[in-house]
């Protein structure tokens, strides 16, 4: 559920069954997160959050809810250019180079740019609409070498290597940017 608050913004509320107490926290896009009872009604949850309001402003670093919004719209606005742009890259570049994977999804994950599971499915994160071109590829490249190399292995390396020579310079300048949006 999500309250609206002039103050706080949007605020993610959470009704846990195992939970016997309020609990505030910051989520990972900064906005006040509230963990709740699951039989909390809505009139308790505010009056808490109001009771609390001092306390919740002195001790967690929450985002202003303008740069709350602001973050909400460049996400709305990368996931747009992701899904028009990246599965039909991967796709691409699978065939290219002879891989073979079942699914892509897309994630907005803050720590990391993609990814390859068991089930041959490959992550991509929405974050890479913000890196030149050839390092979209390079990550690609990388997912798609875990489909043969699950690991980090030398094998891997060579793989990476071989479809993207200057992989080692990618890899470097990738880490000047963040997957976080």
């Amino acid at each position: 559920m999500i309250l609206k608050d002039p103050e706080f913004g949007d605020i993610i509320v959470r009704k846990n069954p195992l939970s016997s107490n309020v609990r505030f926290s910051v989520s990972t896009s900064g906005k006040l997160q509230m963990s709740v009872p699951k039989y909390t009604s809505n009139f308790l949850i505010k009056r808490f959050l109001n009771t609390n309001r001092a306390q919740i402003k002195k001790s967690l670093p929450i985002n202003d809810p303008k740069t709350q919004r602001a973050r909400d719209e460049k996400k709305k606005l990368l996931t747009k250019q992701a899904k028009k742009y990246l599965p039909y890259r991967l796709e691409f570049l699978a065939k290219l180079y002879g891989y073979n994977f079942d699914k892509c999804r897309l994630t907005h994950a803050n720590t990391r740019w993609g990814s390859c599971s068991s089930n041959r499915t490959i992550s991509l994160n929405i974050g890479l609409m913000q890196v030149p071109e050839r390092l979209r590829d390079y990550v690609i490249i990388h997912e798609l070498a875990h489909l043969n190399h699950m690991d980090h292995s030398k094998e891997f390396w060579e793989e990476v290597a071989s479809h993207d020579p200057r992989y080692k310079e990618h890899r470097k300048r990738l880490k000047m940017f963040s997957p976080g949006v």
